[in-house]
């Protein structure tokens, strides 16, 4: 059994509570895509992290946790992640990284950053990890797979071969100064130290957990609208966000994923640049960044405020369709619980005409929202564990949600906790 577990908008709906939460009853957790370039925040009895590469299913001593083939592989921030947890009292995981997943490369984080600095005021809001570069060398068939680390003739060759290219574009387009090629080769075999005992076939290990009737866990990163097909291009990340894509990033047939859990917050929110319909500015953002998440919405990975908005109808129905959605999991609905009313877009305007499909980019940033405002229920629903126990108002509100994005919500997070979840039957 195979569920995948998938953001529906910007990325940051709480994918890696609702993945820790499942994990329980779950054998494997693979991540798919992405790089350590978000992350995901858990909060459980060891206390409260922030993942990037791991999966967030790394808590429970039963499982094992699958580094897929279609991740982009920062391997020092493997090991610092995996110290942080052991240092802070959680049992070694197991963990497996696949032969056939491609390695973020120092430059390519040096690449990002200065070409970030070179776009200056156009730049793409880049965390500046890499993953662009990482992406983009991939594709153009001049990256390193994990597989490669492990023939050092052939590895210093291709560290000779592609640094004649890198150095070229750093010394005449960036005027930076060039990569040393001992010193780069000397760090991919400090890389390949690292990465040796976890390193194994992945595709072939998940084909013999499916055939043992194993469950398994896809986890992705960010969310549909961050899809550099069906999001909001340009101002996307260099990954497929979308469910479809976990059987391609973790080598396992399509037709194994048979649910897919995609998350939506109760509110909206994104880290980095592009539209963004709902958004809100000034004291009333500023009031509901402090309350969000655990601690206030600020990005798990680089620190940075998060954007903030109402709740996305357009961008959630759109989000929930591309992902293939059978469950949608709530998140942070306690949060709200301090509004006298609470505004939800319904449809967006553009040129006039209103619409409720998702739009291109170039229409999508002419669009505007269009506001309904549902009365708030003014109390903390923290600790109610039972969907029937919730106030009328914010019933009301879930089942607004429900029938404008069309998909059902089984799942509804009302606190950061593990235990913090109401179920809802279909």
């Amino acid at each position: 059994m195979v569920k995948a577990v998938a953001g529906a908008n910007w990325g940051d709906e709480g994918k890696g509570k609702i993945t820790d939460m499942l994990a329980k009853e779950a054998d494997i957790i693979v991540r798919f895509q992405g790089g350590a370039n978000a992350g995901h925040t858990i909060v459980n009895d060891y206390g409260k992290f922030a993942l990037h590469t791991l999966p967030s299913g790394v808590f429970y001593g039963h499982t094992t946790s699958v580094i897929g083939n279609g991740v982009a592989l920062n391997i020092p921030v493997l090991f610092r992640e995996i110290e942080t947890l052991t240092g802070r009292g959680v049992p070694m995981p197991k963990i497996l990284v696949s032969d056939r997943a491609q390695i973020v490369m120092p430059y390519h984080i040096l690449f990002d950053q200065y070409e970030e600095e070179r776009l200056g005021k156009n730049s793409f809001g880049s965390t500046k990890s890499g993953i662009a570069p990482f992406y983009s060398d991939k594709y153009a068939k001049t990256g390193f797979q994990v597989s490669e680390l492990f023939d050092e003739e052939r590895l210093k060759e291709k560290v000779e071969k592609t640094l004649e290219m890198k150095n070229v574009l750093l010394e005449h387009l960036y005027h930076k100064p060039p990569i040393d090629k001992e010193e780069l080769f000397a760090t991919l075999c400090d890389y390949r130290e690292m990465v040796t005992p976890y390193v194994c076939d992945v595709s072939a290990y998940l084909n013999r957990a499916l055939k043992e009737n194993k469950t398994i866990l896809l986890e992705g990163q960010l969310g549909t609208l961050k899809d550099p097909d069906h999001g909001i291009y340009p101002m996307v990340t260099s990954s497929s966000t979308l469910a479809a894509y976990g059987a391609i990033g973790a080598g396992i047939p399509p037709y194994e994923i048979k649910e897919i859990i995609t998350v939506c917050k109760a509110y909206s929110s994104a880290v980095g640049a592009g539209a963004f319909v709902s958004e809100i500015f000034g004291a009333e953002a500023e009031e509901l960044r402090r309350r969000g998440g655990d601690g206030g919405e600020y990005g798990a990975t680089t620190g940075r405020p998060r954007r903030m908005g109402w709740f996305d109808c357009v961008a959630s129905k759109y989000g929930c369709r591309l992902q293939g959605t059978t469950d949608v999991a709530f998140t942070v609905l306690d949060v709200l619980g301090y509004l006298d009313e609470i505004p939800v877009c319904v449809a967006y305007e553009i040129d006039g005409e209103e619409v409720t499909d998702f739009p291109v980019t170039v229409k999508l940033e002419k669009a505007k929202p269009v506001l309904r405002t549902l009365p708030g229920w003014k109390c903390d629903i923290r600790g109610i564990r039972e969907y029937e126990k919730l106030p009328e108002n914010c019933k009301a509100y879930v089942e607004f949600i429900e029938e404008q994005i069309g998909y059902p919500i089984t799942m509804v997070s009302n606190g950061p906790g593990r235990d913090d979840i109401i179920y809802r039957k279909k």
